[in-house]
């Protein structure tokens, strides 16, 4: 493997061309998952908005539990680590989550904090 510049332009145009390509790719790549990030935040919020409505707890560990096992399954189908698949649904569970409490503190029908439930591997710290 070489290691080239491409800062400065000291690279072979049809490397930079396919370089460029492949960034292209990847930048439309990225644009496509903030949007489908953004869509399914604001589904979560209605979620949020309902289950404090209904006085729901911000978290469902079944759920989430299914959803990991689920993508964990996808991530294998599409040749994808299941543990980084597992790592970044989880990010996004816990964001959703919070952001549920939040709004449960909002509405004023806020359930006990994340730190008095269990982690979603069923640990405890």
């Amino acid at each position: 493997m070489t290691t080239s510049n491409t800062a400065s332009g000291d690279v072979d145009p049809a490397v930079g061309e396919e370089l460029a390509r492949l960034r292209d790719s990847i930048d439309n790549i990225d644009a496509a998952v903030v949007h489908m990030l953004a869509e399914r935040f604001k589904a979560t919020q209605q979620v949020g908005h309902l289950k404090a409505e209904h006085r729901l707890p911000p978290a469902d560990p079944a759920r989430e539990a299914r959803q990991i096992a689920r993508l964990r399954s996808l991530a294998e189908s599409a040749k994808l680590d299941p543990a980084f698949a597992e790592k970044f649904l989880n990010f996004i569970i816990a964001e959703v989550i919070r952001h549920h409490e939040s709004i449960a503190e909002d509405t004023g029908n806020s359930t006990p904090p994340a730190a008095d439930r269990p982690p979603l591997d069923g640990t405890r710290e």
